[in-house]
């Protein structure tokens, strides 16, 4: 399901431009626009997901694709000494888009500190 108002939904559409990286029937991954490193991507379902908060016993099959297609991705990027998966819930947390993401971040060694 599609929400018309929502940006991730928009380029999951087709209707805002992005560099894709990867798509199936469930997900789509592109380069994040404002890369906190070297290789910094994001991956999310094609259906609408408000959030981690969001996820239950009706899409998480979806999530479990997307934890499978993670390292595929990052492989083929070249992410053989690790990388980090990140997503954010609720404003807290500062997420800006409210539907279900994951960044992927590699390319270096990244900071032990999450926070």
């Amino acid at each position: 399901m599609r929400d018309d108002n929502c940006l991730f939904c928009k380029i999951v559409g087709g209707d805002i431009p992005s560099n894709k990286l990867y798509e199936d029937e469930l997900c789509y991954a592109f380069y994040d626009i404002a890369p906190q490193a070297p290789t910094h991507f994001l991956v999310i379902p094609k259906d609408h997901i408000g959030s981690v908060a969001e996820v239950n016993g009706g899409n998480s099959a979806v999530v479990a694709h997307i934890f499978e297609v993670i390292p595929a991705i990052a492989k083929a990027e070249g992410l053989t000494n690790g990388y980090r998966v990140v997503s954010n819930c609720g404003p807290d947390a500062c997420q800006s888009v409210p539907h279900l993401h994951f960044h992927i971040l590699g390319g270096r060694k990244l900071g032990e500190t999450m926070a």
